[in-house]
């Protein structure tokens, strides 16, 4: 990661996600409502799409405004493959 900024906003994220499953857990412990438990979840995969949204735009800026001064088509080529994997796997 290229720009400190983006990496401390991407680890704040990640530690709201990580108290956010921390609070879902003690709420199963607690044997809170379903209904409040889903919401959280839902809240999770929100958070977490957006993390990973943030994270493939950080990727592709670095990555392919990097590349921009090669020639190299296969090297291109290899990234964009790469690029679209993660974009399938992402939430």
């Amino acid at each position: 990661m290229q720009d400190p900024q983006v990496q401390k906003q991407l680890i704040s994220r990640l530690r709201r996600i990580e108290g956010q499953v921390r609070g879902v857990q003690t709420m199963i412990d607690e044997n809170r409502d379903c209904h409040e438990i889903m919401q959280q979840m839902a809240a999770i995969r929100s958070a977490v799409q957006s993390a990973s949204q943030a994270m493939l735009e950080e990727f592709s800026e670095n990555c392919l405004i990097n590349l921009a001064g090669t020639d190299d088509l296969q090297e291109r080529k290899l990234l964009l493959k790469d690029l679209i994997a993660l974009i399938g796997k992402a939430p």
